[in-house]
């Protein structure tokens, strides 16, 4: 932009933000925003600005908090830079001159004018110019103020010690420094200046200890991130309520400090080891409310606690916890209302981990295990948890009483486990579940009526990523999802996995049509089946009938070959041949006798014959009824062939010849053949004269 008229902005009555970043400009007094009194930032980085003198016209923006000008060109500010700053001053305002070439400050420029901020970042070519200009803020009355560099703009690789010593003529409430490098000599009165300040944050800043500093120090908050220490800061401070100490290196286990009225500590990220945690003993407070170990190493829970009764936010987040399963840890956090165990290789086996979080409100527990993959009954004082997670737990089931003490339960994960099935009834005790997350399991399917136990204030439900059969067995369940699309979220998502010809297809393409004509192919199919099946064994078991019945069509009543048919045990052969054959065919008249080792046809089974042969040609048939003849299975095959002849051809035609007497309980063997005997006449052999005639 080469020129900007006074009206530019005009209209904009109620402007808070303007951003003229790279717009070549080269000079506030040119910038017609003098009349936009509602603009609280104004950011001009990155332009070509030589003077730090503010226009008259900012005497006017009595909103402005934030004015940016880092990345210009100036090099000197002098008194008459901030006359306006005297005459009308801004006390909320914050300054960033951050890499500007800065090389003198004009002493006495920034007496008793208030800032809300001043940051000064990669600003000066050499400690002594630094030095010089940290001197000319003398008198500024500041809330924060940042020195340092930046990481990808460092001009100066060590420093003086003593260019902090100008900051002795400053009223600063909170100090930052960064990115400074090493300091040279020893860091004992390093921050003697800074002493009465409520809040210091440091950097990326190498230093030995921070053993020296001296009690009386006022501060309130200490922050130490990505700094280089030689061993942990054993620190004695009796107004510190803040401890921030994050992603700091060159040590790796902690040690006690002597902080009495800590509230808030934060030590993730720094691979620490701890051999005893946790009690008052090692941080030297019981007022502790706030403790982050996460991303630590080992942490050995060998005390329960004790004098830290106060807390109310504890996370131990992906550091290795030992000992946890020992006893009951936090029996005596009563006042806990957050707690995280997440992927701390943790093995819940102790039932009573959680007994005593009677106050607990979010438990995060991701990432551990349960004894034999199963969530059993260890919430049951959790009685105000709010929000619990137990994703990626590797969990295949639940205990149906896991949930029941959790009436206040707003938030559930479940995700990435094993579960096969959404069980509603072990969701049901929780009345104010409103999200439940069970994406990334092996979820088939739900049982229809199950699904009416889930929570009626339940508003959002994840089951993406499941292993879903799309398979009329589960079209009830897959209705079910059809009719909940503003529950389910990311529905479109569900995909099947079965049968093969659904696989990766959207759940949403199942049709209920399919089903219905696969019950009426599957009913046809299983009646036809059925009655194929009941066909099938009538005619294996009536086979031989069946013959007989079409050989009586066939032969109807024809002249017959034979006279009788003989139907014997081969045991009783002698019998037959020196007895009934000698008798009856060498007699007046001669009967002609069809025996199946006589007349039978060879190549023709023995079925078959007995029956084209044996019944078909004979006018008669003759049982030769004995005890071998009740034994043998051809016979009574026979005689039951036999009794369907006789009743096809509707004539009296079996003739009984009782060879001996047989025992009332060998004969009733054959319940038909006994009742036969005793309604019909039969002739009964004796070896006798009288016998044979």
């Amino acid at each position: 932009i080469q020129s900007l008229a006074w009206g530019a902005f005009s209209g904009l009555s109620s402007l808070q933000k303007l951003v003229a970043v790279e717009t070549n400009l080269v000079s506030l007094n040119d910038f017609p925003i003098g009349h936009l009194k509602t603009l609280k930032e104004l950011n001009v980085a990155h332009n070509f600005i030589h003077s730090f003198k503010l226009p008259e016209y900012f005497s006017n923006l009595l909103n402005l908090e934030h004015l940016d000008l880092s990345n210009n060109k100036i090099q000197n500010i002098y008194y008459e830079d901030v006359k306006v700053l005297h005459q009308m001053p801004l006390l909320n305002l914050s300054l960033d001159l951050s890499l500007n070439p800065l090389d003198f400050i004009e002493p006495g420029t920034f007496k008793e004018i208030k800032l809300n901020g001043l940051t000064l970042r990669s600003n000066f070519n050499s400690s002594d110019v630094m030095k010089t200009c940290i001197q000319g803020l003398a008198g500024l009355k500041i809330n924060r103020l940042v020195l340092g560099e930046f990481k990808n703009e460092r001009k100066l690789k060590r420093f003086d010690r003593s260019f902090l010593m100008g900051l002795c003529n400053l009223t600063i409430e909170q100090f930052r420094i960064a990115y400074l490098g090493e300091f040279s000599g020893d860091d004992t009165d390093l921050f003697n200046c800074l002493a009465n300040v409520s809040g210091i944050s440091l950097l990326s800043i190498s230093l030995e200890s921070l053993q020296a500093l001296r009690k009386d120090f006022r501060w309130q908050h200490l922050e130490m991130i990505n700094c280089d220490f030689e061993k942990f800061p054993a620190l004695k401070l009796s107004s510190l309520k803040k401890f921030v100490f994050i992603d700091n290196k060159g040590i790796s286990s902690f040690n006690e400090f002597q902080l009495p009225s800590l509230q808030y500590l934060d030590l993730k990220r720094n691979h620490l080891s701890f051999k005893g945690c946790c009690s008052h003993t090692d941080f030297g407070t019981t007022k502790l409310k706030h403790l982050d170990l996460s991303f630590n190493d080992v942490i050995t829970l060998s005390s329960n606690f004790m004098g830290l009764e106060q807390l109310e936010h504890l996370d131990f987040q992906h550091s290795t916890l030992k000992q946890i399963n020992a006893f009951s840890t936090f029996l005596s956090l009563r006042n806990l209302r957050y707690l995280d165990i997440s992927y701390t290789h943790t093995r819940i086996v102790f039932h009573g981990i959680f007994t005593g979080l009677v106050s607990l409100q979010t438990l995060k527990m991701a990432g551990n295990s349960f004894q034999n993959n199963l969530l059993p009954d260890i919430f049951t004082e959790l009685t105000n948890l709010t929000i619990l997670d137990l994703s990626k737990c590797q969990l295949e089931q639940v205990s149906q009483t896991a949930f029941h003490f959790l009436s206040s339960l707003q938030v559930l994960n479940m995700s990435h486990n094993k579960l096969l099935s959404l069980d509603a009834h072990l969701y049901e005790p929780l009345h104010s579940l409103q999200i439940l997350d069970c994406s990334f399991n092996r979820i088939r399917a739900s049982k229809d009526q199950e699904l009416q136990n889930l929570p009626r204030n339940l508003t959002w439900l994840n089951l993406t990523k499941n292993e879903f059969a799309c398979v009329c067995q589960h079209q009830s369940f897959l209705q079910w999802v059809k009719d909940q699309r503003q529950l389910l979220v990311g529905a479109e998502q569900m995909m099947c996995t079965e049968p093969p010809d659904m696989k990766d297809m959207p759940v949403f393409s199942f049709r209920n049509a399919t089903c219905q004509m696969s019950k009426t192919i599957i009913s046809v199919s299983v009646v036809t089946v059925l009655l194929v099946t009941v066909v099938g064994v009538l005619v294996y078991k009536f086979y031989f009938h069946l013959m007989l019945l079409a050989g009586c069509k066939k032969y109807g009543r024809g002249e017959s070959t034979y006279d009788a048919f003989v139907i014997y045990s081969s045991q009783d052969e002698d019998w037959v041949r020196n007895e009934l054959v000698k008798n009856l065919e060498e007699g007046v008249p001669p009967f002609q006798l069809c025996l199946h080792y006589r007349d039978f046809i060879p190549g023709v089974a023995i079925a078959a014959n007995i029956i084209q042969e044996g019944f078909h040609k004979s006018r008669k048939v003759i049982v030769v009824v004995s005890q071998h003849f009740i034994q043998s299975r051809w016979c009574i095959f026979e005689y039951e062939i036999a009794q369907t002849w006789q009743f096809l051809s509707s004539r009296a035609g079996i003739i009984f010849i009782v060879l001996q007497k047989l025992e009332k309980s060998l004969l009733r063997q054959q319940v038909e053949l006994y009742r036969l005997l005793s309604r019909n006449t039969y002739l009964e052999w004796e070896d006798s004269v009288l016998g044979r005639h």
